[in-house]
């Protein structure tokens, strides 16, 4: 993972937090709602990278033994 997704991926996180808590705050609950499904797809983001940085290091790993490189 790259290290400007990983940062996207905690910026979204940090404004559906901000949301959660203004809505929480207002008691808007739709805003907050909003706010934890922020978090939601923010989390979902990152495993989703860390899941493929493991399958490209798994890759490389494979590539490799068949190269000997």
């Amino acid at each position: 993972m790259s290290s400007s997704d990983s940062a996207q991926n905690k910026a979204e996180e940090l404004k559906g937090r901000a949301k959660e808590a203004a809505g929480a705050a207002t008691n808007d609950d739709e805003l907050k709602n909003e706010g934890q499904a922020d978090q939601g797809v923010a989390t979902a983001k990152q495993k989703v990278s860390e899941a493929a940085d493991k399958v490209k290091e798994g890759v490389e790993t494979v590539k490799e033994k068949l190269t000997g490189h």
